[in-house]
Formats: structure tokens, sequence, C-alpha cells
């Protein structure tokens, strides 16, 4: 029986291993958080590569020619990207392109008279349909390249899995989701078309 006690207590004192047990704790916490800064990295470095493909695009598509190549011109956004997020189907790209009379026009509601100062247009009142869809909108801006002169908003938004498997552990979706945005008038290769007409809302 003393010599159990004096092996428990020699074991009592021997501390061989204890920075492994350690580490094994600290583990978990640190290699979460260096694959959060990872993501957070890669976040940032593909939201500047996909504002920097834009900006090139949205020149691009500026000129005479834009509207019938606008096709081509987002492949170039994806062929840019690619290299730095997953190709499709893993990743969505949405582009979209709305224009604009003018810059000062850029996501403001077309203009109405609110004759029953209800906030809304209805009954009958009249409102400016400068985007020519027979519909009073929050957003005057219509939907494509436009003509010339017009300001167009450029927008893409890319979709793709986060660099690793392990966001759902911390609550966070395994999809990330980045957007970018410029606005670019398009050059003055013809008149500008005219815009509006007034029309009654239902």
């Amino acid at each position: 029986m003393p010599q159990f006690l004096n092996k428990l207590r020699a074991l009592k004192r021997d501390d061989v291993g204890a920075a492994l047990v350690e580490f094994a704790l600290v583990a978990p916490v640190l290699i979460l958080l260096i694959m959060g800064m990872l993501d957070i990295g890669h976040r940032i470095y593909a939201t500047a590569i996909l504002q920097g493909s834009i900006q090139k695009a949205a020149r691009d598509a500026s000129l005479d020619d834009g509207a019938a190549n606008a096709s081509a011109i987002d492949d170039r956004v994806k062929t840019l990207m690619l290299p730095v997020i997953q190709e499709e189907p893993i990743s969505n790209f949405d582009f979209e392109r709305r224009n604009y009379s003018d810059f000062s026009d850029i996501a403001k509601p077309e203009d109405f008279t609110d004759t029953n100062n209800d906030g809304e247009c209805n009954d009958g009142e009249p409102y400016d349909d400068l985007n020519g869809n027979d519909s009073w909108d929050a957003d005057r801006g219509a939907a494509g390249q436009g003509n010339a002169k017009d300001a167009v908003l450029y927008t893409v938004t890319v979709t793709y899995p986060r660099l690793f498997p392990m966001a759902e552990m911390i609550g966070l979706p395994q999809d990330e989701v980045i957007e970018a945005s410029t606005v670019l008038r398009n050059q003055p290769f013809g008149e500008q078309s005219a815009r509006g007409g007034i029309k009654n809302c239902t």
C-alpha cells in the first residue's frame, strides 16, 4: 500500500503531457479564429476584384455597341472572378443594369401629384412615367443599358460558398454574398431619348 501511495504522489507531481492537454483545449478556438480571419480576408479580396472588374465592364458597356454586347461583357466579369471563387453552378452571378436620364435621378421615385395627401400614388393621381412601364415606381430607372447619354447603374451580385465549411458551426450561412456597383454615363453616340409621359395611378 505505501508503494501505491508513493506512485500516486509521483503521478500528481508529474507534468509531462500537460502542454498537449492545454493545446487540445485551445486548438479548436485558435483554428476557428484563423479560419475566420482567412474567410474575411478572402471576402475583402473577392470584393476588390469584383469592383475592379465591373469598372472595366461598365466602361466597355458605355460604348455605342455596349447594349448589344452586354452578355459578352458580363462573361468577362465572370472570367475575372472565377480564379478567386469556385466555378458555376456552385457560384451564382446576378447582373443588373438600370438606366436614368441623369445621375441625379438614380434611385429616386417617379414624380406624382399627391392630391389626397396619403403619400401614395393612387386614386387616379397623375404621375410622370419616366421608365415607360405604365405604372408608378419607387425607382424611376428603366431596365437595361439605355441609350446615348443615359446614366447607367451597373450592379453585380455574386453568391459563392465560403472557403471553409465550418461557418454553420458559429451561426453563419455557408454561402457568401458580395455586391459591387458603379455608375457611368453612356457615350454621346447619338441624341438622348426623351423620357416620361403623364399618366394616372390606379
